[in-house]
């Protein structure tokens, strides 16, 4: 499957990262291959319809994607990562079956809608109200930066049930597309990932049957750290991917470009700089498969996800920046993959939890290991 996916990358994913880049937009032939190889279904057990890779295995294919457009490896990773997970780990019988073979086959895009503009690192903060009215519940509120909501048909979302009970009063929900009360707002201009889009969704007295609760009822906020910390390994492989392909292009211009009289590769200061590079990606690799296999082992990764999406994302970012040096002049002109990659990078240490709350989360985690 990686081998596959590899060639995929190259022959196929790679020739159209321009194009990519400059309308905003996967194009619809990529997209159908990626249906028709089963990379939509990368995280769903085969009894739905997908390929059911353990999590060393969706690191693998993930670290292949990170290799091309970010725009294109974010579709895919927050479909298999945040967008599908919690339904595989929380979903019933039933919500399984009717949801899961539809997402396997990339026909059902998901989407992971928690953050708002007052609840970004501050989760427990959700504004967005769940009244139960019946056999159905009310949603009103609004979420924001939700990555895959312009082509999403289903939404995990969080919301209130019970404002009196803090973090213990939210709930997850499975929300259609086409339910009333759902509204898409206007895309997000963003600095990067171009033909990954995010928008603003908005719930105006939205109607969600009660069998569309995910888990049970004021298990939301539990649900969405456990989501959230499955997806981090699958983020530091896709850092990895790209960690990766940035040395080799880095690589190859030091052996073609010539300076004084010689290839800027004989130079001390470019050999120094690939070391470094070359230090981070091997370190950031053993640290992602290392944590994938805890994962799989079934062990409790709260420290080590927060702390391998933390590193995954220094050292993308650390890689990147000495890639343009190397580059120099062309590292910083948009015809050249670079410059994309650097604006890319910068993200990783926002999205999915901040830097910052990854080290708040490695403490807290350690804080009660000592006590």
């Amino acid at each position: 499957m990686r081998k596959a996916v590899r060639i995929f990358v190259e022959e196929m994913v790679e020739p159209v990262a321009d194009q990519i880049e400059r309308e905003d937009h996967i194009p619809d032939t990529i997209m159908l291959m990626c249906k028709e190889i089963g990379l939509f279904g990368l995280s769903i057990p085969a009894q739905y319809g997908g390929l059911g890779i353990d999590m060393v295995g969706k690191c693998a294919i993930f670290e292949e994607i990170g290799k091309t457009s970010n725009g294109f490896t974010t579709v895919i990773g927050a479909h298999n990562g945040i967008g599908s997970v919690g339904i595989v780990d929380f979903g019933n019988e039933e919500q399984k079956n009717r949801y899961l073979p539809r997402m396997a086959t990339g026909e059902l895009i998901g989407a992971f809608a928690l953050t708002e503009p007052s609840a970004g690192s501050h989760a427990a903060n959700l504004k967005t109200r769940a009244i139960k009215k019946g056999e159905r519940y009310v949603l009103n509120g609004s979420k924001h930066y939700i990555t895959n909501a312009p082509i999403a048909g289903l939404f995990t979302v969080m919301a209130v049930t019970d404002p009196e009970k803090g973090a213990k009063g939210i709930t997850s929900f499975l929300i259609e597309k086409d339910f009333p009360g759902l509204k898409i707002g206007k895309w997000e201009e963003k600095m990067g990932l171009r033909g990954s889009q995010s928008a603003e969704v908005f719930f105006e007295d939205c109607e969600v049957p009660v069998e569309n609760v995910l888990g049970e009822e004021g298990m939301g906020y539990t649900n969405a750290l456990k989501i959230l910390a499955n997806g981090r390994a699958g983020l530091a492989a896709r850092n990895l991917g790209s960690s990766q392909k940035l040395l080799e292009l880095s690589m190859k211009f030091a052996k073609e470009r010539i300076q004084f009289d010689k290839p800027i590769l004989e130079q001390q200061i470019i050999q120094h700089y690939l070391a470094d590079m070359a230090l981070d990606v091997e370190t950031l690799r053993s640290f992602t498969y290392h944590v994938a296999a805890l994962v799989d082992a079934g062990k409790n990764v709260i420290k080590e996800a927060a702390m391998v999406k933390l590193y995954g994302s220094e050292v993308y970012n650390r890689v990147a920046d000495k890639a343009v040096q190397i580059h120099g002049g062309l590292g910083y002109i948009k015809d050249y993959p670079i410059e994309r990659y650097y604006r890319d990078a910068r993200i990783t240490k926002i999205y999915e939890g901040t830097s910052e709350i990854q080290k708040n989360i490695i403490a807290g985690q350690l804080i009660k290991e000592y006590s």
